[in-house]
Parts: C-alpha cells; sequence; structure tokens
C-alpha cells in the first residue's frame, strides 16, 4: 500500500507538471488559483487514500467534504445547502461503512486482558514518549497519543502468544516497531486518520492484535 500511494503521488505531482508545461507552451489555458483551488489540498489526498489505505472511512469523509467545499465555491451549491447536504453524505459514508463490514467483514479482534497495565501502558500529551520493551515477556498494553507522539518498540519483546495493543491516536502519532516473528492484524476505527500495516505475515506465528481509534492521527506498524 505505502508503494502504490507513492505511486499515485508521483502520478499526480506528474500530471500537474506537464498541464503547467501546456499551459506554458499556450497549447492549453486554465488557471491555477479557480474558486475553490484550495480545497484540492483535501480532495487529492483524500482521494489518493480512498484508494490505497485499509481504513478508508475517514479519506471518504475528508473526499465528501472537499468536493462539497469544492462545488460551493464554483456556485454549484450555496453555503446554506451545502451544510444541510454534509451531515447527511457523511452519516451515510459511516452507515454504508457499518453495512460492508457486517456483510464481507472477518472477526480479527480479540479481547485481551493486559496483565501488566502501569508497565507499560503509555500515554502521551502535547509531548512524545518513547518506550522499548527489552527482552522482557510482551502480552499487551495500551498506548494513547493526544496532540503529541509515541514510539512503542517491540523489537527485542518475548511475545510468545497472542496478544493485544490497544493505541488511541488523536492529533497525534503511534510508531509500533515489532519483531521479525510476529504477525500483526489492524482493526482500528479511523476518521481524518488511518493505520497502515507494514508487517509482512509471518504463519504459525503469534499475533499482535492492534485495535482502537484514529481521530485525526496515523498508527504506523513496522
Amino acid at each position: 500500500m505505502k508503494k502504490a500511494k507513492s505511486i499515485l503521488w508521483g502520478l499526480v505531482l506528474a500530471a500537474f507538471g506537464v498541464l503547467l508545461g501546456l499551459r506554458a507552451l499556450d497549447i492549453v489555458d486554465f488557471s491555477i488559483f479557480f474558486d475553490g483551488w484550495w480545497t484540492l489540498f483535501l480532495i487529492v489526498p483524500c482521494a489518493i487514500g480512498v484508494v490505497t489505505d485499509r481504513d478508508k472511512t475517514g479519506n471518504l469523509v475528508g473526499l465528501a467534504i472537499g468536493v462539497f467545499l469544492l462545488l460551493a465555491c464554483q456556485d454549484v451549491v450555496g453555503f446554506d445547502m451545502l451544510w444541510k447536504l454534509l451531515v447527511p453524505a457523511i452519516i451515510v459514508i459511516i452507515g454504508l461503512k457499518m453495512v460492508f463490514r457486517g456483510i464481507f467483514g472477518k472477526k480479527t479482534s480479540k479481547t485481551f486482558i493486559f496483565r501488566n497495565p502501569g508497565n507499560r501502558n503509555t500515554f502521551a500529551a502535547f509531548s512524545g514518549q518513547t518506550v522499548v520493551v527489552d527482552k522482557e515477556n510482551f502480552e499487551g498494553a495500551e498506548v494513547s497519543a493526544v496532540f503529541g507522539g509515541v514510539e512503542y518498540d517491540l523489537r527485542k519483546a518475548l511475545i510468545t502468544a497472542d496478544c493485544g495493543l490497544k493505541v488511541s491516536a488523536i492529533f497525534g502519532g503511534v510508531d509500533i516497531f515489532v519483531p521479525e516473528n510476529v504477525n500483526v492484524v489492524v482493526n482500528c476505527t479511523s476518521i481524518f486518520g488511518g493505520v497502515d500495516n507494514q508487517v509482512t505475515p509471518m504463519p504459525g506465528c503469534p499475533t499482535l492484535y492492534v485495535t482502537g481509534a484514529c481521530m485525526f492521527g496515523g498508527v504506523d506498524v513496522k
């Protein structure tokens, strides 16, 4: 997914460069700063996220907001009508996600009892935290980043059975580093955020279940 995102961004930039070149040669005529041009900073990233990210809800909501704002700036719809249509559109997107998850989704999350709560639970607010579990048994923890960042390093942790990591990223970011002999299954709710799982599946190995929520934040599992 990371490669796909890089390719799509490259195509977008290349297309934009071609258009600028054609405009300089007077082959095409368009204005860069058209009414509502700034909405592209919301539309383009969200559109790419819809294609590349696993959890598409936040990106779909952002895309809907960007498109409605662009239509309002182009006087296709009035701003008074914008807010009347936007809320129903967001409700429809969330509702459809629940329907498709119920029909096609797989049960990937488990409920775990975190046996070591004050030891490895981490909370970062308006700051950064780094946690390294070095040659210790890891059975689960909770990680929260609010207007901050957390690096949670499990590369040297001893993970011998399935375990869970409950993550909350609100206007913040969480980077999770896992050992090579561990599978990772992600089941997070994302609103204007996302989770990037870069771990290659390892059949027969213990599984780390990452659950939680991302709101205007991101979680990277490496």
